[in-house]
């Protein structure tokens, strides 16, 4: 059982649930000045997960740390539709799968000791640092999206899936202070509609998917005809997955 006091600082600086990010700290302490020092950080509005420097993702630990995107739940959506596609290479074939925009590359880590050829791209070194712990097996590139590929990739691609940032610019500001305080604002900031890295994926996705692969973008319901849109518009057949337990939206093209 957690000590109650630090239950009830946590309470005090609003953590909704105090007695279990008190257990969760504790288990994390080997010393009474340690867990001070945890406990300073999560009282002063750092997110949970990157003061234990973890965060569960479907049944795995994947190493956050300050100055990360954290994974949201809502993101196990599309690493599974991301695995799906994986699994469905044919007999003897392996699939290529691109995470752009990884962060701590959640998706590239739900295919680890899969047969996929997985890589995953991000313009973050901390980041990408975190993603060497999450998915050792993947192969990591830095840059501005496509650019940040190697050529022999071109056409090549299965499944090439992205949790690119998708707040609307004037909706930043009103994002818990977690997020808005504690994460990169290039990680957030989607653009006046939301959308516009969206449109930047879908633009150039056709030249690096293999026939019949799919781009998966993770989006809102809100925004989900305008990831569409552009992805029609750059020649790709479209829909939508949703899944409503873990409040996932992920918009569909698929090459032709």
């Amino acid at each position: 059982m957690s000590d109650p006091q630090v239950a009830a600082r946590l309470r005090a600086a609003g953590c909704v649930w105090a007695e279990d990010e008190a257990a969760l700290l504790e288990d994390a302490a080997d010393s009474v000045a340690k867990l001070e020092r945890l406990l300073a950080r999560r009282v002063a509005g750092e997110p949970l997960e990157t003061v234990l420097g973890w965060v569960e993702f479907l049944g795995r630990r994947l190493v956050v740390a300050p100055g990360v995107f954290v994974p949201r739940r809502r993101t196990e959506l599309l690493a599974r539709l991301a695995r799906d596609g994986a699994d469905a290479a044919p007999a003897g074939g392996r699939s290529v799968v691109v995470e752009m925009c990884c962060g701590v590359a959640p998706v590239a880590a739900t295919l680890e000791g899969t047969d996929a050829e997985v890589h995953a791209c991000d313009v973050s070194a901390t980041a990408l640092s975190c993603a060497r712990s999450n998915s050792p097996s993947a192969a990591l590139h830095r840059g501005d999206l496509y650019d940040a590929l190697p050529g022999h990739l071109v056409g090549r691609v299965a499944v090439l899936a992205a949790n690119a940032p998708y707040v609307p610019t004037a909706r930043v500001a009103d994002m818990p202070p977690e997020a808005r305080d504690h994460e990169p604002r290039v990680a957030l900031d989607g653009g006046a509609d939301g959308v516009d890295l969206h449109r930047r994926l879908a633009a150039d996705a056709v030249r690096w998917l293999a026939p019949g692969g799919a781009l998966l973008v993770e989006t809102s319901p809100a925004q989900a005809g305008l990831t569409t849109g552009a992805m029609a518009a750059a020649g790709l057949a479209t829909y939508v997955e949703t899944d409503d337990e873990v409040g996932g939206c992920v918009a569909i093209g698929v090459s032709r």
